[in-house]
């Protein structure tokens, strides 16, 4: 297999998908997780997260202070996923069982919001994300400067970013082995 130009690149270009998708996958995925490093040791933190599709730009929040913070404050290149998991996909052939997934990586360099108004506008975000039926001032109290000197928001300012998707609605058999049974297909939703 032909090495690609970049450590960025996808393998398989089947599964490559556009910005516009990248950008919608980031808007709902619930989860992600942020990479970062001391030294040479990787360090992998999950995140409730929200993308700013104006800025380019995902917002999340931690403890005020702790590894993350360290890790960013020394070594600021970050490596951020978020990934959704489908059906498993069986097969008669042990190297062609896989999963239907679809996945985002992006690159880029994380920053501690310093700024009061970046900060409260990083957390209103998570809460539209998440909890979207809510209103400020009226289901909650809104954020209070207290609580915005206890908190820390992170903002990653993506420079390079790639998205796959196999989401395919079969599975891989040799037919020279015995096909899959009726009741494993059955079972894994075929």
């Amino acid at each position: 297999m032909e090495q690609p130009e970049s450590f960025t690149a996808i393998y398989r270009n089947q599964y490559a998908q556009t910005e516009q998708w990248i950008e919608e996958f980031l808007q709902k995925s619930p989860i992600g997780h942020v990479a970062t490093r001391w030294e040479k040791q990787p360090f992998i933190t999950p995140v409730l997260f929200w993308y700013d599709y104006g800025q380019r730009r995902i917002y999340f929040h931690t403890n005020l202070y702790g590894r993350l913070r360290t890790n960013c404050e020394q070594y600021p290149e970050v490596c951020f996923e978020t990934c959704e998991m489908g059906k498993l996909l069986p097969s008669n052939i042990a190297c062609d069982f896989g999963v239907q997934y679809a996945s985002v990586v992006a690159f880029g360099k994380i920053r501690f919001v310093n700024d009061d108004r970046e900060k409260e506008y990083g957390l209103i975000g998570l809460l539209r994300k998440y909890f979207a039926d809510l209103e400020p001032g009226e289901d909650y109290r809104p954020i209070t400067q207290d609580e915005l000197d206890q908190t820390a928001v992170f903002c990653i300012e993506i420079e390079s970013w790639s998205g796959k998707k196999n989401w395919k609605e079969e599975v891989h058999e040799d037919s020279g082995w015995k096909p899959i049974s009726r009741s494993v297909l059955e079972k894994y939703g075929f």
